[in-house]
């Protein structure tokens, strides 16, 4: 067997022997599968193109190639996200109480485990910035990598917002057991009806706003429902099978747009604030994540060698979450600088030549992020690293990056 293996299978098994007994593998699989998805999908439904200055500006192939749609509903996963997250959420709660701590200290350490990896890329970026603009870098590059990088976090908020939920959701879904979802998607549709309906243009236009917190709260509810055992398979065959007639009739009867991503110039988008759409998705693919969780179980319990990129993503969350955009742009604007327009990185996404050239570039891409993990790990877990004054100065310098994103997102 070449040495190279010998060391993977070596580093899996050590690995796989480190991993808690009572470690639920199902839960950590369905996570790192969701996180992959938020880079590739970026990377994927999105591009860049040079303009004759040499400046980057944002594209998107989804404004060409219709036909890309259906990628969308594989790489938007935020159902699975929000749906691990409930479920992750109750049980770290239940722990919490059982030893001695409240719903306040419980959400302020999980809001700091959070927090600190976005400090990290604001406080970096905000260095970036001027350093970009002195070695020449055109202004509308660095305004579009500050959109690129801030996009994502939008994620974290209502992730906190909702994790701030839990005990709300767990009576709900106490009291209401499985109306306590259901309750959600009639908020959403009968939202979407005052917004599409025959009467819209009487609606004001932040109606849609109201479909934020039921819109997300969905799948974090679904997660609940689950740990605590109120969604087994019988209501998971009916969420895939419901949820999939729902997503055909949106979009074959009612005609909802078919990217689950925003596309520029579309006058409608499913998921800004999310769309009926949305949650008939988010509902396939919870149900599908709860009938496949006891075979993705087992499987990763036998095979160390599919249990170690788990683990790895698992650790990795907040870096891969954070930096995955830089990365992106730590390869582009080089290559425009350097070579001009290149098919799959700078080039116009508009043709089959450029997702044939994207998808080469991912492995580029995620070595890429590998190295600048390298360095941004240490952001993720507690600061000791850091003095008080280099603490201050790093939030300092990302309240001016928050100020500059707010002025260009």
């Amino acid at each position: 067997m070449p040495r190279p293996l010998t060391a993977l299978r070596r580093t899996a098994a050590r690995i796989d022997a480190r991993t808690p007994e009572g470690r639920d593998r199902a839960l950590d699989g369905l996570r790192a599968l969701a996180l992959l998805a938020v880079p590739v999908g970026h990377w994927m439904l999105g591009g860049l193109t040079r303009s004759p200055d040499g400046a980057l500006h944002n594209a998107s192939p989804l404004t060409s190639l219709g036909f890309f749609a259906p990628v969308s509903w594989v790489l938007q996963m935020l159902g699975v996200f929000f749906l691990v997250g409930g479920h992750s959420a109750v049980h770290s709660l239940e722990r919490a109480r059982a030893r001695g701590v409240g719903h306040a200290a419980w959400l302020r350490g999980r809001a700091v485990r959070l927090l600190r990896p976005v400090l990290g890329v604001a406080a970096v970026w905000a260095v970036l910035i001027p350093l970009l603009q002195r070695l020449g870098v055109p202004g509308d590059t660095v305004r579009t990598g500050s959109v690129l990088v801030v996009q994502p976090l939008w994620y974290i908020a209502v992730h906190l917002g909702l994790t701030a939920l839990t005990p709300l959701c767990v009576t709900a879904a106490r009291r209401l057991r499985g109306w306590s979802a259901g309750v959600l998607v009639a908020a959403v549709a009968a939202v979407d009806l005052l917004r599409y309906g025959p009467w819209a243009d009487a609606v004001p236009s932040w109606i849609g706003l109201l479909n934020i917190l039921p819109g997300w709260l969905f799948a974090y509810q679904l997660g609940v429902l689950w740990a605590r055992g109120q969604l087994g398979r019988p209501a998971a065959r009916l969420l895939l099978l419901g949820g999939g007639a729902l997503f055909a009739v949106l979009l074959l009867v009612f005609h909802y747009p078919a990217s689950m991503v925003g596309v520029p110039g579309a006058g409608r988008t499913n998921s800004h604030p999310p769309s009926l759409l949305v949650l008939a998705l988010a509902a396939v693919q919870c149900g599908a994540a709860v009938l496949l969780r006891e075979r993705l179980g087992r499987l990763l319990e036998r095979r160390p060698l599919l249990w170690l990129p788990v683990a790895v993503v698992n650790l990795s969350a907040m870096t891969i979450f954070c930096w995955h955009q830089s990365a992106m742009l730590a390869v582009a604007v080089p290559g425009a600088a350097a070579l001009g327009t290149v098919p799959g990185l700078t080039g116009a996404p508009d043709s089959l030549g450029w997702v044939a050239a994207r998808l080469a570039l991912l492995p580029l891409f995620g070595a890429v992020l590998a190295l600048i993990g390298l360095f941004t790990r240490r952001f993720d877990g507690p600061w000791t690293v850091f003095s008080r004054t280099w603490k201050a100065v790093a939030g300092a310098a990302a309240a001016l990056f928050a100020a500059y994103a707010l002025g260009v997102v």
